[in-house]
């Protein structure tokens, strides 16, 4: 039987709604343990701020309506740090654990950016699988246009021993120019150092490899994959990141970044990205 805890208190008097699936795999907003071996594949620093308003380090935040300092709203957009409501609960036949939550415009987020919208997000858990969705949709008379993305930080052994497989030959974004494009040569990425990049029409699916696991990354209807670590020096200029937290975290992230997504009034969109633990290195 499924056993699907909803709203309740979690740190820091945040509401946290946790899922697990008939077969104990298991996720709430910072975590994911999929079955049957029930290993934490999320990073969450131990240094994370859970307060009202404040963006949590590890996860998957939701990055909408604007990518980084990419616009004039707060960095990342307001949807990381909002607090959605818990729509729906729900078993699959096959026992998956399914919650649907949503985030609607309203005079304070109207104050910044004026657009009437509904956004939703739907996360499955069961197996080796972990889903999320995320849709948005124009309820207003207005066209607006959004950046978004599921910025997953996926937890490592050790980041310096993965790799990234099914990159080369995609483009990414120039650090210094985002509108110039550099071709990616290399047969598997390996983080070096700080990494920031935004591949743009990057493949659908790929793997994060590590020395005993691989972890299947696949990606529907977002356009562009980012690539995020903040390498030694830079970590240890964060606040909310513990000591060596870089060395245990790699984000990979579904994205629509690089051309925004353009809503007319009544238009929908949505994109999603599946995590699979089953993979094989």
């Amino acid at each position: 039987m499924t056993t699907i805890s909803a709203t309740r208190t979690g740190i820091g008097g945040l509401p946290l709604v946790t899922l697990r699936a008939a077969d104990g795999a298991a996720a709430d907003v910072t975590s994911w343990r999929p079955a049957p071996d029930e290993d934490e594949r999320l990073f969450l620093s131990a240094r994370s701020e859970f307060a009202s308003g404040a963006a949590i380090r590890g996860g998957i935040p939701v990055i909408f309506p604007q990518f980084a300092a990419e616009g004039p709203l707060p960095r990342h957009g307001f949807a990381r740090t909002a607090e959605w409501r818990l729509d729906e609960v729900d078993q699959a036949e096959e026992g998956d654990a399914i919650a649907s939550l949503s985030l609607c415009d309203s005079p304070e987020l109207r104050a910044i950016w004026s657009a009437e919208f509904r956004a939703t997000l739907t996360v499955r858990v069961g197996g080796s699988r972990l889903v999320v969705t995320l849709g948005v949709e124009n309820t207003g008379a207005s066209p607006f246009s959004f950046a978004c993305a599921l910025h997953t930080y996926l937890r490592v052994h050790d980041v310096a021993q993965a790799e990234v497989v099914g990159l080369h030959g995609t483009r990414h974004r120039d650090p210094n120019d985002r509108t110039k494009l550099r071709i990616d040569d290399d047969p598997v990425l390996r983080v070096t150092g700080e990494l920031d990049r935004v591949y743009v029409g990057a493949p659908r699916a790929l793997l994060v490899r590590e020395p005993r696991r691989a972890l299947r990354v696949e990606t529907r209807d977002f356009p562009d994959v980012v690539l995020w670590n903040p390498g030694r020096k830079r970590a240890a200029a964060l606040a909310d990141m513990e000591p060596d937290g870089e060395r245990a975290m790699l984000c990979v992230e579904a994205a629509a970044v690089q051309i925004p997504i353009a809503l007319e009034a009544g238009g929908r969109w949505h994109g999603s990205q599946m995590l699979d633990a089953a993979a094989r290195a």
